[in-house]
């Protein structure tokens, strides 16, 4: 005949229900079911958590307002969390997410339009010519996917006298200032 293990939990133990509970000690999260630790984690590992909460939930150890109270998270987060259990298992948590692709500026766009660029066209220009919206690029350009071409700097030149305007001499300058 088995024996029953009474739960006895360490000082400082929160309890999740009746036979599990979890300690924090400095950054890590251990989880006691009796009086063993059966799960530890770091407490910034928020897939380590969601993983954890999960398998608890889809293994009858605890319901999902029992973690839910415990850890004082919303019920949706629980439901999302389980459902991505059930589907993918524990590698879900830790997968990479799906992103999309560059839908307009594919490799082949971007050289046609950092050529423009390089030929001195102007990005609402190219916009135009290439159907494209001219934000687009400028958040391309921004993002460092284009570049455009530096300007050439020449010295800065000095103001012309306006013609028929009397040069004023100093004393004039003078009488003007506040």
């Amino acid at each position: 005949m088995p024996q029953l293990q009474l739960p006895i939990f360490p000082p400082g133990t929160t309890l999740i229900n009746q036979n599990i509970g979890f300690i924090r000690e400095d950054n890590t999260v251990t989880y006691i079911h009796g009086s063993l630790p059966v799960f530890r984690h770091d407490v910034a590992d928020l897939k380590a958590f969601r993983m954890f909460s999960s398998q608890l939930y889809v293994n009858g150890s605890a319901t999902q307002a029992e973690i839910c109270r415990a850890f004082g998270i919303s019920k949706i987060g629980m439901i999302r969390s389980v459902k991505l259990y059930r589907e993918k298992g524990m590698a879900g948590f830790f997968a990479e997410p799906n992103r999309r692709g560059p839908a307009v500026l594919t490799a082949p766009v971007l050289d046609k339009i950092q050529g423009l660029l390089d030929e001195g066209w102007t990005i609402p220009g190219i916009a135009k010519e290439l159907s494209l919206k001219a934000d687009t690029l400028r958040k391309a350009v921004q993002a460092g996917k284009l570049h455009k071409p530096q300007k050439k700097r020449t010295r800065p030149r000095r103001p012309q006298p306006r013609p028929g305007a009397v040069k004023a001499t100093g004393a004039e300058k003078m009488r003007r200032l506040p």
